[in-house]
C-alpha cells in the first residue's frame, strides 16, 4: 500500500512524461519550421505589384496624363530623401536595419491584442509587409500568414535591407489610388518623391497605417487623430536620433492638397497619349506589349502653354459658336498640329473636343481630302524640277496660265479629258501663278500638275513629308494637284514645316525622352535632316504663299500679327476646310471637318456655325491666327529670309490686272472675288460669297481622245507680250 501514489501526485504525469511531451512539441515546431522553410520558396511578384502606370509629361516636365489602372511609378531608394525613409521606419519599423525579418514577440503581442479587443494589429515587420504587398496578397488567412513568415526569412537572407525598403516604399498603398511613394507624393503634394520635405514625408508615413482615415482633406473630422499619428512619427525620429529636437520643433503640419478626381484620358489627354503611342510603335521605339507593361516616364515635345492656346483658339472661333438646334453643327469636328520647323518637335496637337466623346483623333486621322493646301507642293515640285509649260516657258510665280473655268488640260499637245471647275464656276482668263495661288484657281493648278508630271509631284510630296502610302496620292492626270489625297493634319504640318525650314526636312517627333523606372533611359532614333527640295524651290513657294495671306484667300491669318505664309483648302462638297501656314518660327495646320456622329460618314459643312459655307479662310485661318499669336507671344518678330529662283521676283502690275470682272465661260456675270454670282448650292445649303475651290472628283477613266464640249473663249490680251507669253497653254496654240 505504501508504494501506491496518493493525493495530488496521482493526477500529474511523471516528470519524464512532461519533459517528453514538451520536447515532442518543440520538435514538432522546429520540424514544422524547417519543413516550411524548405518547402516555401520565394514566388514571383504578383501582377498587381508589378503593374505601373506610364506617365506622360509635357515638355516642361509637368504631368500630362497617366495611362494604366494602377497609379504607380517606381523610384529608386536614392531618389527618396533620407529623412522620408526614416519617417517611414519611425512609423512602421524602427529597428528594421538591426532586427531579423520577423518579430515573433510582436506577432504574439498583436495576436493577443486582437483577441482581447484592443484593436486589430498586424505585428508585421517592414519585410513581412513587403512580402505581403509584393509576393502574396491582402487576404487574412492562416495559410497566407504562414507563407509570409517563411518568405520573409528567406528574403532577408538573400536580399539587402535597402532593396527591401525600396520595394516596400514602391509597393505600399497610400490612399487616393496611389501605390508607391512617387504616386503618393504627386497625389498629395503635387511633386516628385525626391522633392518631399521631412514634414511631408512624415505625413505620407502616417497614411500607411490607415490611408483612408488619415486623409485629412477627405476626413477633416479626423484632424486630431491625424496630428497625433504625425507627431508619433516625428517623435520616433527624434528618439532614434534621426531628427534633432530643435528641427522637430520647427516643423509645421504640411496640409496636403485636395484630392483631384482622376482625369483619365479625357479632354485632350487621350488624343495626345494616343498620338505618342502611335509614334513610338510606328518608329519601332517601343512595341505595344512593352508599352502595356507600363512603368515608363515619357517626356513629350508638347508645350503646355501652346497646347492650351490651341484649345482656346478652337473653342473661341468654332466650338463656342455651335448650336445643337442646327443639325449641321453636330457634325463639326476639328484637328490641328503645330511643329517647330528647325527641330521638328510637335509642340501642340488638337485632336477634338474630348477624347471620351469623340474618339477619333482629328490631328492624325487620314481620311479627309486636303484640297487646295496641296497646291504649294505642285508649285514647289515645278521649281524643283525646272518644269516648263506646254510651250516651253519655265514655271515661276510670274508665269501666266489660262484660268478659264472647266478648261480642258493638255499633255504634250493632247487634251486629257480632265477639266476641273473653279470655285463658283468662275473664269479668270490669263492669270499669273502667284495670283492663281492667291485665288486658288483649279484650272491653273490642274494644268501645272500635268506640266510637272503627276509622278514628280508625288515624289516631291513624299520628300516634303507625306507618307508614300497615303490614299489618292497617286491620282492620275491633274487630280493629284487639286488635293484629292488624304494625308493627316500632322502629315501636312510636316510638309509646311519643311517649306518653312527652307526645304530641309527633319522628321517630326513627339517624344523628347523616355525612362524606365527613372533608371534606364530608352535610346531614341536619330532624326537625320535631309534636303527635301532645294532652298530656292522652298523659298519661292513661301513667297507666293505670303501673297495668299497678304491679299488672297488667307487674309484672316494676318491676325497673328507676324509675317506669315499659308494656303487655304476646301475638300469636295465642303466636307472639310483647311488652313496650312507658317511663320519663320512655327508651322501649323488647322482643319475643320464634317462627320455624322451616328454613322461616322463625312458630311458637308454648309451652314455650320451660321456661316453660309465653311472654307479655309474662315474658321481654320482664324484659329491659326489666334493660336499663332498666343504661341509666339513674347518672342521677337522675324521676317522670312528668302532666296528666290531666277525670274521669281514680283512683277508689277499683275498681268491679270485687278479683281475686276472676268468673262465667264458660261456667259454669266462675274464681279470679282467679293461679289461673284453664285451657282445654286446643294439643297438646303446657304450660299457663300467667297472662298477657295473645293476639290473636284477626278474622272473614273481618263479620256485623252475626247473633244472638249465648249469652245475656247476669246480674251483681249492686255499686251502683245502677254499674248505671246500666254499662248493659251493648249500646246497647239489653240
Amino acid at each position: 500500500m505504501s508504494g501506491q501514489r496518493t493525493g495530488w501526485r496521482r493526477v500529474l504525469p511523471p516528470w519524464r512524461a512532461v519533459l517528453g511531451t514538451v520536447l515532442l512539441f518543440l520538435l514538432l515546431i522546429v520540424g514544422g519550421l524547417v519543413a516550411g522553410y524548405l518547402l516555401v520558396g520565394i514566388p514571383p511578384a504578383n501582377s498587381a505589384a508589378k503593374a505601373q502606370s506610364t506617365v506622360y509629361l509635357y515638355s516642361d516636365g509637368s504631368e500630362l496624363a497617366r495611362d494604366g489602372e494602377i497609379n504607380r511609378q517606381n523610384v529608386t531608394l536614392g531618389q527618396v530623401p533620407k529623412s522620408v525613409q526614416q519617417a517611414v521606419l519611425a512609423a512602421e519599423d524602427r529597428d528594421f536595419y538591426s532586427e531579423s525579418a520577423v518579430d515573433p514577440a510582436a506577432m504574439l503581442r498583436a495576436a493577443w491584442n486582437t483577441v482581447t479587443g484592443k484593436g486589430k494589429q498586424s505585428g508585421s515587420t517592414i519585410t513581412q509587409q513587403y512580402v505581403k504587398n509584393y509576393y502574396l496578397g491582402q487576404e487574412q488567412t492562416v495559410t497566407r500568414k504562414a507563407k509570409e513568415f517563411f518568405i520573409a526569412i528567406k528574403l532577408d537572407r538573400e536580399v539587402s535591407k535597402d532593396r527591401i525598403l525600396e520595394g516596400y516604399l514602391n509597393s505600399s498603398y497610400y490612399g487616393r489610388n496611389a501605390y508607391g511613394i512617387q504616386a503618393a507624393a504627386q497625389s498629395y503634394y503635387g511633386r516628385n518623391a525626391e522633392q518631399l520635405t521631412t514634414a511631408q514625408g512624415a505625413y505620407l508615413a502616417t497614411l500607411l497605417n490607415a490611408p483612408s482615415a488619415y486623409d485629412i482633406t477627405a476626413h477633416p473630422g479626423n484632424r486630431a487623430r491625424v496630428l497625433a499619428r504625425w507627431n508619433y512619427v516625428l517623435d520616433g525620429m527624434v528618439k532614434q536620433k534621426w531628427l534633432t529636437q530643435a528641427d522637430r520643433a520647427a516643423l509645421e503640419f504640411p496640409l496636403p492638397r485636395r484630392a483631384k478626381p482622376s482625369a483619365g484620358l479625357s479632354g485632350q489627354r487621350g488624343y495626345l497619349v494616343e498620338a505618342v503611342k502611335n509614334y513610338l510603335t510606328d518608329n519601332q521605339i517601343l512595341d505595344e506589349d512593352t508599352l502595356r507593361t507600363g512603368g515608363y516616364r515619357i517626356t513629350t515635345t508638347i508645350s503646355r502653354k501652346r497646347q492650351n492656346a490651341f484649345v482656346k483658339a478652337v473653342n473661341t472661333r468654332v466650338m463656342d459658336r455651335l448650336d445643337d438646334s442646327r443639325k449641321v453643327d453636330r457634325y463639326v469636328r476639328a484637328g490641328g498640329a503645330s511643329i517647330d520647323p528647325a527641330s521638328g518637335r510637335v509642340v501642340a496637337l488638337y485632336g477634338g473636343i474630348d477624347y471620351a466623346k469623340q474618339f477619333v483623333n482629328g490631328a492624325t486621322r487620314s481620311d479627309y481630302q486636303v484640297g487646295s493646301t496641296f497646291k504649294p507642293i505642285v508649285f514647289a515640285s515645278a521649281v524643283q524640277n525646272n518644269s516648263t509649260t506646254q510651250d516651253g516657258e519655265r514655271i515661276t510665280p510670274n508665269t501666266v496660265y489660262d484660268g478659264t473655268n472647266k478648261r480642258m488640260t493638255v499633255s504634250h499637245g493632247t487634251r486629257t479629258g480632265f477639266a476641273p471647275a473653279n470655285e463658283d464656276d468662275r473664269s479668270y482668263g490669263p492669270i499669273t501663278v502667284s495670283e492663281a495661288t492667291d485665288k486658288s484657281v483649279n484650272a491653273v493648278y490642274a494644268q501645272m500638275g500635268i506640266d510637272v508630271g503627276p509622278a514628280k509631284v508625288k515624289a516631291t510630296a513624299v520628300d516634303l513629308g507625306i507618307p508614300a502610302g497615303t490614299p489618292s496620292l497617286a491620282s492620275s492626270q491633274g487630280a493629284i494637284s487639286l488635293g484629292t489625297a488624304t494625308p493627316s493634319v500632322l502629315d501636312m504640318t510636316q510638309v509646311y514645316a519643311t517649306l518653312a525650314h527652307h526645304g530641309s526636312h527633319r522628321p517630326y517627333t513627339l517624344v523628347d525622352k523616355i525612362t524606365k523606372s527613372e533608371q534606364e533611359e530608352i535610346e531614341l532614333p536619330e532624326r537625320e535632316e535631309t534636303t527635301a527640295i532645294p532652298r530656292t524651290a522652298a523659298d519661292t513657294t513661301t513667297s507666293i504663299l505670303r501673297s495668299v495671306v497678304d491679299g488672297g484667300t488667307g487674309t484672316a491669318a494676318q491676325g497673328a500679327g507676324r509675317p506669315a505664309a499659308g494656303k487655304t483648302g476646301t475638300a469636295e462638297d465642303d466636307k472639310a476646310a483647311w488652313f496650312a501656314g507658317y511663320t519663320p518660327d512655327l508651322a501649323t495646320v488647322v482643319a475643320v471637318l464634317g462627320q455624322n456622329p451616328e454613322s461616322a460618314a463625312q458630311e458637308p459643312l454648309y451652314g455650320a456655325g451660321g456661316l453660309a459655307r465653311v472654307n479655309g479662310g474662315d474658321y481654320p485661318a482664324q484659329i491659326w491666327a489666334d493660336y499663332t499669336a498666343a504661341a509666339l507671344n513674347g518672342r521677337p518678330v522675324r521676317d522670312f529670309d528668302l532666296q528666290l529662283e531666277e525670274g521669281a521676283e514680283p512683277e508689277s502690275p499683275s498681268p491679270s490686272g485687278s479683281d475686276s470682272a472676268s468673262p465667264d465661260v458660261s456667259g454669266s456675270p462675274s464681279e470679282g472675288p467679293t461679289g461673284s454670282t453664285l451657282p445654286t448650292p446643294p439643297t438646303g445649303a446657304p450660299t457663300r460669297p467667297t472662298g477657295d475651290p473645293p476639290t473636284p472628283t477626278p474622272p473614273a477613266e481618263p479620256t485623252p481622245t475626247a473633244q472638249p464640249t465648249h469652245d475656247t473663249p476669246t480674251y483681249e490680251p492686255q499686251s502683245d507680250d502677254l499674248e505671246q507669253r500666254l499662248r493659251w497653254r493648249w500646246g497647239e496654240g489653240g
